[in-house]
């Protein structure tokens, strides 16, 4: 077994479950961080008996002891954080039965991304000398989360990056029509994570906020060189002066209701132009910075974020306009 297979899990998590809290906050090695595959097989064990029971009260039960009772601590984790229950992942299947099922096709290609993903991890590593390298969790929810972070590591929602050019969309809503990625994204949705991980909170305020979700596409993309926001790019980049006056007016406030984590709720314009405000702020203080390392260092750990608006000079190309 080459050194690449070997890093990705397929086995139950007993023995992951031992050493990944740890793991995941002390590894400073790229290439010692495991790619964990195991509950994508435990999943489709589980759906193919759940699809054959007759009551949504079956299907959970199949759903709790076949796929969340053997999960990874990943797994576990999503389950608390996102999923929430085996009732709402049964549900979810019976809702879009079509999607869930076409699944089957793209989830073996996650380990086939392997080399990709571990290459985005060694960038970072000679970006930034700090960088913690956790374990990344494959895994399937409700359609509600991309990816988010835990102690034990990064976790993907496969069913959120499984949109194919043959993808019936007729079961989706008009936000996951707008969101849903094709798989060959998956890797820009890790580095997205990754970055995550190595970052600070970003406090209470939109602008916070805003820096820590956009910091992560520009990071993300920059070791990855996918850019998983590119529908706000478009529509920011034909906007940037109005939006940076009105997020500029909004920023040092908590409502984020406007520009996060908007689900289907903005109307008139794309969802979460937060990440795209972020994302344009560490740009250009990277940009701006004599030091291109440090300023990566700067983006990753800042905690003052007016004084980072002011020296990253962005607001200066909105100047008299």
């Amino acid at each position: 077994m080459t050194a690449a297979l070997a890093a990705i899990i397929t086995a139950a998590g007993t023995s992951v479950a031992q050493e990944s809290s740890a793991r995941a906050k002390l590894n400073h090695d790229p290439d010692a961080a495991r790619l964990v595959t195991s509950d994508l097989d435990n999943f489709w064990r589980a759906y193919a008996l759940a699809i054959a029971a007759d009551t949504i009260a079956m299907k959970e039960k199949i759903y709790q002891r076949e796929y969340f009772d053997k999960g990874s601590p990943g797994l576990k984790h999503f389950l608390q954080s996102r999923i929430k229950s085996a009732r709402n992942l049964a549900r979810a299947t019976e809702v879009r039965p079509k999607y869930y099922a076409s699944l089957k096709e793209v989830t073996p290609r996650v380990a086939e991304m392997e080399p990709v993903i571990r290459a985005s991890f060694r960038k970072l590593k000679g970006l930034y000398s700090d960088a913690v390298f956790p374990d990344v969790y494959f895994l399937i929810g409700i359609m509600n989360s991309g990816g988010t972070t835990a102690d034990s590591g990064l976790l993907i929602g496969v069913e959120m990056h499984g949109k194919t050019p043959n993808t019936d969309m007729s079961e989706m809503d008009n936000w996951l029509k707008a969101v849903l990625s094709p798989t060959d994204m998956l890797p820009g949705i890790v580095a997205h994570e990754l970055t995550h991980y190595q970052q600070g909170h970003g406090g209470k305020t939109l602008l916070g906020q805003s820096i820590h979700e956009g910091s992560a596409d520009f990071i993300g993309e920059m070791i990855s060189g996918m850019s998983i926001n590119e529908r706000l790019r478009a529509y920011g980049a034909a906007h940037e002066a109005d939006l940076w006056h009105e997020f500029s007016q909004a920023m040092s406030g908590k409502d984020t209701s406007q520009w996060l984590y908007q689900g289907d709720k903005s109307k008139d314009r794309p969802a979460d132009l937060g990440y795209y405000m972020g994302c344009r702020i560490a740009q250009s203080c990277y940009e701006h910075a004599a030091d291109k390392r440090q300023a990566i260092r700067d983006i990753l750990t800042v905690s003052d974020f007016p004084a980072f608006v002011r020296d990253s000079r962005y607001p200066e190309r909105f100047s008299g306009k």
